[in-house]
């Protein structure tokens, strides 16, 4: 009877330590081994799945390799980091439920999203629950109130459209290309490019002759750019992501339109180039430096960072990062100097974000203020074109 008692209970505690072991998220990084303080949690909403994945796959690598290299040198002040990265699929609706799950878990900061539209869907529940985010997409809306003033709660990584409008205008006017045709995604990054660029063309004396939208998922844009042919444009400036922006590249050239062919940092990975092939070569877009990192000068200030993270991304994952993964790195190492100066408290994480300043990133050297929460100009971008199927560096 004893014996029978003592194999029962013996088994018992076998199946609670199963149990127990199996309970653990496989989006949450494991402890430091020895960790002793508590953990520090913090979440990520990132466009794994869907239109935006090009997006969001170097994202979410580059978060899980940051969180093991951080939590292998003892976390921060000795707190492991617990993050937890959902996927929104692409999808407004989605990344609202998705912040709100990460909310109840009771995370210190929200990183995210990778697109525009959802990282804006998602900024009414991050104000309401007063929890900072730290969203990795372009859109100036993202970060600006209708009135100019910065949303309070929300700081982002990536360039603004406004930024990259005005790059993109001076480049057009330096290079006598002032009468120019417009297509755009019909989503939030693509509208907020839209009115971004309307403001830089009359800035800078530029002429939109035409303006065509297309939807992420279309398959082919020949009847917009059939207009553009027609039309007395002489330059045409796209504004998407891949897979779309690879389609209307395609098209473009299939169809012999005769003029240069002007991206935006949206096509800033490899995926851009796999999808577009041959066509790709010949765009200009301004982009973040990683792309062209190796062809920087020695004394860029970003150049041994850029170096650094593609080394370390390309040995662990055996490809090279894009930009996207670098708005990725940025959003985590901010966080992380927030958390180290402020302690776990919200309300201080955001006003320690509000304070960075000097530091050098992947997507240029953040400059945060209460007046600029994402804190990159335009030099943060550099002109570049594909040559042979290679980003090559063409100037500042």
């Amino acid at each position: 009877m004893l014996k029978r008692s003592l194999f029962l209970g013996l088994g018992l505690l076998l199946l609670l330590v199963l149990v127990t072991g199996c309970g653990k998220s496989a989006t949450t990084s494991n402890e430091p081994a020895g960790a002793t303080k508590e953990a520090y949690k913090i979440g990520a909403v990132v466009d794994i799945s869907g239109p935006g994945s090009s997006l969001g796959e170097p994202e979410n690598n580059t978060l899980k390799m940051l969180v093991d290299e951080l939590n292998a040198k003892g976390g921060i002040d000795g707190h492991p980091v617990d993050l937890t990265i959902l996927d929104n699929k692409s999808n407004e609706t989605e990344a609202v439920m998705d912040a709100k799950k990460l909310i109840e878990q009771d995370v210190l900061v929200i990183m995210g999203c990778s697109q525009s539209g959802p990282s804006l869907a998602m900024i009414d529940t991050i104000d309401k629950s007063e929890v900072p985010m730290v969203s990795m997409a372009a859109s100036a809306k993202i970060v600006t109130n209708d009135d100019g003033t910065q949303r309070h709660w929300v700081f982002k990584t990536a360039q603004s459209d406004i930024v990259v409008a005005n790059k993109i205008a001076k480049y057009l006017v330096a290079n006598g290309l002032t009468d120019i045709a417009f297509l755009s995604m019909n989503n939030a990054f693509g509208d907020s490019g839209l009115v971004n660029f309307e403001k830089a063309a009359a800035d800078n004396g530029i002429n939109i002759l035409i303006k065509q939208k297309f939807e992420a998922t279309d398959n082919d844009m020949t009847a917009q750019l059939t207009k553009v042919k027609a039309s007395k444009a002489k330059v045409t400036v796209v504004w998407a992501i891949p897979p779309s922006a690879s389609i209307v590249t395609k098209n473009f050239r299939s169809l012999g339109i005769n003029m240069p062919l002007i991206h935006t940092h949206g096509i800033g990975n490899q995926t851009f180039i796999d999808l577009a092939g041959t066509t790709a070569d010949g765009v200009v877009a301004p982009m973040g430096k990683l792309v062209v990192a190796e062809q920087l000068p020695d004394t860029d200030p970003q150049k041994q960072v850029l170096l650094d993270y593609l080394s370390d991304y390309q040995a662990k994952y055996n490809k090279r990062p894009s930009t996207f993964g670098g708005h990725g790195y940025d959003a985590f190492q901010l966080t992380v100097q927030a958390i180290e100066k402020a302690g776990p408290d919200r309300a201080k994480i955001r006003e320690a974000l509000e304070q960075i300043t000097g530091y050098p990133g992947i997507s240029g050297v953040f400059k945060l203020s209460a007046e600029d929460h994402n804190g990159l100009g335009e030099d943060s971008l550099v002109m570049v074109t594909i040559k042979d199927g290679k980003w090559t560096y063409l100037s500042d």
